[in-house]
């Protein structure tokens, strides 16, 4: 979801498969970010670490001059925590290493953006599948989800990396009928369970107020579709599963009044089927006097035995928002 108005494009079949015929196209470039830490996660309590069942251990402030850096929806961490891959709501992957010192993020760096390629190889950017919202990439494929189409596109990130081509992933008709602007925000493969290997997928809000979301099981063992509990106004922006086969939710609300919260919840693995209703523990929530924003992505991956979550925010490209880059370690 945008916290500011943008009109969605029309058009369709940019997930066709591509014809021999038709070159690629492809605009891949180098971005210049600069970074700056952020010292603590509560400014007021600067000596504070622990935040509910997180320790927050460093964060950035992200800023470029590029026009086509902003919008992060989506992120993934990936040899062993070393290389970040984004989505943008305007259908760009960036790319990058992370730099760190004394176990701190410091910035990023070989940072590159690329227009995400349709099954023509012509850019999602130029049709309707516009939206890239979510990211999972899970043994070597990516998984995109588009919010206002309702679909759900698949790269072999292994083979080709931003030079993939999507492919369509099959979704049920209950999907398809999502609100416009409440689509699917959230993206994650089972690693662990009955339902190991299923892509998860979950809509920001399927419902009024606070009424529970709408979450689909595709393929795996049990496909079907489930519902995730929604509480005090917050929408899922994105998930991320544990080694366990937990899943955690990160939601946000927004209010023009009040501004935007963040809060994250743990959903247990074996509650997940066709036909549950899920709800789950609330690991940390924060508002406006902690250093969040727009809260997005969300990314889980081990450090040393200790699992590390990385959250990223949408500066929807306003100069009154920011993007933030955040680590958190799950305590035990």
């Amino acid at each position: 979801m945008h916290l500011t108005r943008r009109a969605a494009l029309a058009g369709c079949a940019a997930l066709a498969l591509p014809c021999a015929a038709e070159a690629v196209e492809q605009t891949r470039f180098a971005v210049g970010v600069s970074a700056r830490p952020i010292a603590a996660f509560e400014p007021r309590r600067p000596e504070q670490r622990r935040f509910g069942a997180l320790q927050f251990r460093s964060g950035l402030v992200l800023s470029s001059g590029h026009p086509r850096f902003g919008g992060l929806s989506g992120v993934a961490r990936l040899n062993g925590r070393r290389d970040l891959v984004a989505v943008t709501d305007r259908g760009y992957w960036l790319t990058a290493k992370v730099a760190s010192s004394g176990g701190r993020l410091t910035g990023l760096e070989d940072v590159e953006m690329a227009a995400i390629l349709g099954g023509s190889g012509r850019p999602l950017s130029r049709s309707g599948l516009y939206d890239t919202e979510s990211l999972c990439i899970h043994e070597g494929t990516a998984f995109v989800g588009i919010e206002r189409k309702h679909e759900i596109a698949r790269f072999d990130w292994a083979r080709d990396g931003v030079e993939a081509r999507a492919r369509p992933v099959p979704v049920p008709p209950e999907i398809k009928r999502l609100p416009s602007n409440r689509g699917l925000e959230g993206l994650g493969v089972m690693p662990a369970g009955p339902l190991k290997g299923t892509l998860v997928a979950i809509a920001e809000r399927s419902g009024r107020e606070d009424e529970p979301t709408l979450g689909a099981l595709l393929g795996g063992p049990q496909p079907g579709l489930f519902k995730l509990a929604r509480h005090d106004g917050y929408d899922i922006t994105d998930l991320a599963f544990l080694p366990s086969g937990d899943m955690l939710v990160l939601e946000r609300w927004y209010q023009p009044l009040r501004g935007v919260g963040m809060r994250i919840r743990r959903i247990t693995g074996r509650d997940i089927r066709p036909g549950a209703l899920v709800d789950g523990q609330r690991l940390i929530e924060a508002d406006l006097g902690f250093e969040i924003d727009n809260m997005e992505g969300l990314s889980v991956h081990l450090e040393e035995g200790k699992t590390i979550l990385t959250l990223i925010s949408d500066d929807n490209f306003s100069f009154l928002q920011r993007t933030l880059l955040l680590e958190f370690e799950l305590l035990p």
